[in-house]
């Protein structure tokens, strides 16, 4: 069966399909009979209740006429030298499984050479000045190769929607960018970060943290809790969740912090001192050979003292 004719009987549920070349993706996108909106979550697989949580709202915007594709690749473009591409974990048998079971249509899994295939590109985005900035600057050449597959995966897929996670704040943030200064015309979705019973912001990278670099990593979410309790004024609220991971980098195993920052969610420069009104905190940290990152949302400024 091919995806084309999996879709065409919208009186009983589609078949699931796996998508593994752009042909047959155009097939699917070209000849379905789906009268709703096309809805896209992008993944580099080893899925998770964060993916999940992705993929069902996507369903939930579209509707049961809709289309929702999941996408599942490792981009090469966005690991660095000493980063783990190599390791980075594939579990496509275990990613199709969530993908349908939260509401998926199909998955999207190209390989390298179908996305890239006359190798690396010669002409790829940039990110620009806020690309350069805390992950970019940790990360170098990170954010042009993020921007240039979604870049791509959106040419691609041609969805209304595309849905990404808010744990990946800068992301998020760029995705928007692009979207607006290249004339997408695809809504860009940000999605509440996951977390698990203990705190810890859902990630493909938790698996590789030993008990007691996990009990280390909870350093970052009780940051954020900490900032949070005094966010009536930027300086207090950066103050208090450097104060809990300082005390974190003397723990055993120690946590090595990248970046701590409180910034404007529209460029992530620094705010001031002064600063009033939506920001976002943003931290990243290694613990172990383990690099994790996380944020929060938070209004900080007179108005929000008034009302403590």
């Amino acid at each position: 069966m091919t995806p084309a004719e999996s879709l065409k009987d919208r009186d009983r549920e589609p078949a699931f399909e796996l998508v593994p070349a752009v042909e047959d993706l155009d097939r699917l996108l070209d000849h379905r009979a789906v009268p709703g909106r096309t809805a896209v979550v992008m993944t580099m697989g080893a899925l998770h209740e964060g993916h999940a949580t992705l993929i069902r709202a996507a369903r939930e915007r579209v509707g049961r006429e809709g289309l929702v594709i999941a996408t599942v690749f490792v981009n090469p473009l966005q690991f660095g030298a000493g980063e783990d591409l190599d390791r980075y974990p594939r579990t496509l048998d275990a990613d199709l499984k969530i993908a349908e079971a939260s509401g998926a249509d199909a998955v999207f899994a190209p390989s390298a050479e179908e996305v890239y295939p006359g190798g690396e590109p010669q002409v790829r985005l940039a990110a620009g000045p806020m690309g350069e900035r805390l992950e970019g600057a940790c990360r170098p050449g990170h954010f042009d190769g993020m921007l240039t597959v979604v870049a791509k995966l959106l040419h691609l897929t041609r969805p209304d929607l595309a849905f990404f996670g808010q744990k990946d704040a800068q992301q998020l943030a760029l995705i928007r960018r692009m979207a607006r200064d290249l004339n997408f015309r695809t809504e860009i979705v940000g999605v509440p970060t996951v977390r698990e019973a203990d705190g810890l912001a859902l990630s493909s990278r938790n698996r590789y943290l030993s008990g007691a670099e996990r009990r280390t990593a909870l350093a970052l979410s009780r940051a954020l809790a900490a900032a949070e309790q005094e966010k009536a004024a930027a300086p207090a609220a950066l103050a208090a969740a450097r104060a809990v991971l300082d005390e974190a980098a003397r723990l055993d195993p120690p946590l090595h912090l990248d970046y701590a920052a409180l910034v404007d969610p529209a460029d992530f420069t620094d705010v001031p001192g002064d600063f009033a009104g939506e920001a976002v905190l943003a931290v990243a940290a290694k613990v172990g050979t383990t690099r994790l990152i996380d944020n929060v949302p938070l209004t900080v400024g007179p108005a929000t003292g008034a009302q403590r």
